[in-house]
């Protein structure tokens, strides 16, 4: 039999539970309600976040202070050179006469048919220095490191060649030239760097047995004081020259086009000669470049503190307020950033408050530039400027500068104090070195450099002096040690000293061993170990490594790190320590916005609470399909329990109609 609720009995089953059951379902509505106003409030959090993040991102542009000191250089002719200048330029005129550009050094080998030719196998050894042409000398650059390439018998095509020279990041660049001939294609070389130091010398470790004939791979070899046909088997096509410039009547030479230390702090780009002639290049303070950065400071700071305002904004009874309204974390951030905006900075300059600058806040709480004041300061305290935005270290003592620092260094002015200087690790020759210098006799040098062992074949040959022999050292262990740090080779009355580029305990520069220890660095060589300096700051006890003192964890000065280059034991004056507007926010918010900052403990208790009430919801759901079903089964039950009355009332009132005397007898 199918029955269906309420047709026996007219009992409306289902509208009376649906009806108990919106009664039963408003708790759920209310935490449905909390967990949409949660659900948004994190949404606000994310446009906050973000635009915290992009005022941060702004800020760590502006926070280190060189868009602050921009200066400007300009050229009268622009064809014969361009200029930069910033750092420590000085605003000034110059005139400038370009003699001779900079050219790099470039050789051309004889021609081969095909570039699948076979060259040879063998080494490559390439080398820089200066020829000089008037004694035949070829003198090593100590600052560029010598560097093998092997030749591998399977690639010692003219292009294998050519593929191993620009793989061995050489300093050299290695291209094939058809001329058009039948033996057209010919191996050209060109020196990366140009100058008169970086002229080439390749010589040849060739698997024929013959290093210095013009076939297999000896055909490379190019030793600019050799015969030609016998090591100098290459030809030159463009020599190896320096830039020659005057400056307000001042010979400078320089190997490069791009001329950075002629003038401090201002970079010149040579373009082409102009003999006989001038021009003039101005170093300017660049105003416009310093006013956009402070434009860029209040625009950044106007657009994060826009997004916080509309989000805790009040529109009133009624009305669509902010999703943060009245919550206590965006409110902090907000008075915070004011704060840090209206306090002033104590770094020892001329400019200390943003309304110094024309920066300042309107009645409606944004930041707004005065353009005249902001061009007063530039005119009046261009340099103070930029401690007025950034973290600065500003030291009375040339020889200690400033390097770092971290958040918890504190503002202010700290003494400092020297114990002891940092040294690098040297091996010092005991007498003078021998000039002559013989294959397999006195040519093999064993070192350890900073940890690692190195073993070097030095060229054989009569070397002019000391200096001359200090240099090809240098470029030998260099090109032997790689990147894994460098040496520095000199002399003192003909006696040697290699010396680690690295200062402090980690600084190590022994020769342990060679056929040429005894002659070039004498029986009894002193080696002595690098130490780190030593000191401190603000009156506590600083940690040394190498050349840099960082202050003590705990005091004030915890994190100031100082590099410290020479000078006198003892006191060292001051250093002033101090953070900028931009610097100090972009600090706030880096914790703000940190793993541990206050908008991820915020954020992290709305996703708990979130979480919390889908649990509650899940359990409130699940009850309330019991109370349904118990409902249903109660007035289930109590519609059968009526139909039941009803079909009985049903039988009875038939029962007594057909009574004898009923109505229907009559």
């Amino acid at each position: 039999m199918v029955s269906a609720a309420g047709i026996g009995s007219g009992l409306d089953v289902n509208g009376i539970v649906e009806q108990l059951m919106v009664s039963e379902r408003k708790p759920l509505a209310a935490l449905t309600k909390q967990e949409l106003a949660h659900t948004q409030k994190l949404s606000a959090f994310g446009q906050l976040r973000g635009a915290l993040a992009g005022f941060q991102t702004a800020l760590k542009d502006l926070g280190s202070g060189s868009k602050f000191q921009a200066l400007s250089a300009s050229s009268s002719d622009t064809k014969v050179l361009s200029a930069s200048a910033g750092g420590k330029a000085i605003p000034a005129s110059y005139q400038i006469e370009v003699k001779q550009l900079a050219q790099q050094q470039k050789l051309a080998s004889a021609g081969y048919a095909s570039i699948d030719d076979v060259v040879g196998s063998g080494t490559l050894t390439i080398q820089f220095g200066t020829y000089d042409g008037d004694s035949n000398s070829f003198t090593a650059n100590a600052d560029k490191a010598a560097k093998s390439i092997s030749i591998d018998p399977a690639k010692n095509t003219l292009a294998g060649v050519r593929d191993a020279i620009n793989a061995a990041n050489a300093g050299v660049t290695a291209t094939i030239v058809n001329d058009g001939g039948a033996a057209g294609n010919r191996l050209v070389l060109t020196a990366s760097d140009s100058g008169a130091a970086n002229s080439l010398k390749i010589t040849v470790s060739d698997g024929d047995g013959n290093n210095t004939d013009g076939n297999g791979l000896s055909a490379l070899a190019y030793d600019p004081t050799a015969a030609a046909g016998s090591g100098k088997n290459l030809g030159q096509k463009a020599v190896a020259r320096d830039a020659l410039l005057e400056i307000d009547g001042i010979a400078v030479k320089q190997p490069t086009n791009t001329v950075k230390n002629a003038i401090e702090g201002v970079t010149l780009n040579l373009l082409q000669a102009n003999v006989g002639e001038k021009l003039t290049l101005s170093v300017n303070r660049d105003a416009k470049a310093v006013t956009s950065a402070v434009e860029a400071f209040v625009k950044a700071y106007n657009n994060a503190s826009g997004t916080l305002k509309s989000l805790t904004a009040f529109n009133g009874p009624g009305a669509q307020n902010g999703a943060l309204l009245g919550d206590s974390t965006a409110r902090a951030i907000q008075v915070e950033m004011r704060e840090l905006l209206s306090t002033s900075v104590d770094n020892g300059g001329a400019l200390t408050t943003l309304s110094q600058i024309g920066v300042g806040f309107t009645r409606d709480g944004v930041l707004a530039l005065d353009n005249a004041k902001l061009n007063t300061a530039i005119d009046k305290n261009f340099d103070d400027i930029a401690a007025l935005f950034a973290k600065m270290g500003k030291t009375s003592d040339s020889l200690v500068s400033y390097s770092a620092s971290t958040a918890k260094t504190v503002p202010g002015s700290y003494a400092v104090n020297v114990t002891q200087l940092a040294t690098r690790g040297t091996t010092q020759g005991s007498q003078a070195a021998a000039l002559s210098v013989q294959a397999g006799v006195n040519d093999r040098l064993e070192l350890t450099v900073d940890g690692k062992a190195v073993s070097i074949t030095l060229a054989a040959a009569e070397y002019a002096d000391a200096g001359a022999l200090a240099a090809e050292i240098q470029s030998k262990v260099n090109g032997a040690i790689g990147s894994a740090g460098s040496v520095l080779v000199s002399h003192s009355g003909g006696v040697l000293s290699i010396a680690s580029a690295l200062y402090g305990s980690a600084s190590q520069a022994k020769v342990t061993g060679g056929s040429g220890m005894a002659s070039l660095f004498g029986a009894a060589p002193v080696v002595t170990a690098g130490v780190d300096v030593a000191g401190s700051i603000n009156g506590a006890t600083a940690s040394g490594s190498g050349q840099t003192l960082t202050g003590a964890i705990g005091d004030a000065s915890e994190g100031l790190a100082l590099r410290i280059t020479g000078g006198a034991l003892g006191a060292r004056g001051n250093v002033t320590f101090s953070q900028g507007y931009a610097s100090r926010i972009g600090q706030y918010l880096d914790a703000v916005l940190g793993d541990d900052g206050s908008l991820k403990t915020r954020t992290n208790g709305i996703d708990n609470s979130i979480k919390l009430l889908d649990r509650r919801q899940e359990q409130m759901e699940a009850r309330l399909a019991q109370i349904e079903k118990r409902y249903r089964a109660q007035f289930s039950a109590l519609d059968s329990m009526l139909m039941s009355m009803n079909s009985t009332s049903s039988f009875l009132t038939q029962q007594l109609a057909n009574l004898p005397g009923s109505s229907r007898d009559k």
